[in-house]
């Protein structure tokens, strides 16, 4: 089974709210792959709404992106694109 991980850092203004969370969970669910992400020491499935929103992640946390599975690499390069693109927000003031 494959196995692939990457490292990312959040970077819009208001962290993963509910919007975020839920443009994660549709991305993975695309995915056979079983994709997870970890904070601190909080490891959540990353197909799930509620747990994402769990994770409690504002701005500037490192989130560290896991998935096994045969599509595991493209699973991974997937959500870090959404991350990395600030989920498409632009830094406004809330």
């Amino acid at each position: 089974m494959a196995h692939a991980e990457k490292t990312v850092v959040l970077t819009n203004r208001m962290g993963l709210h509910a919007r975020p969370s839920t443009q994660i969970a549709t991305a993975a669910s695309r995915f056979s792959a079983d994709l997870s992400i970890t904070k601190d020491d909080m490891t959540i499935d990353a197909k799930s709404v509620l747990e994402l929103l769990m994770l409690a992640a504002e701005c500037g946390s490192e989130l560290t992106i896991q998935a096994d599975g045969s599509d595991a690499q493209a699973a991974v390069q997937a959500i870090a694109a959404l991350i990395e693109s600030r989920f498409g927000e632009l830094d406004v003031d809330a």
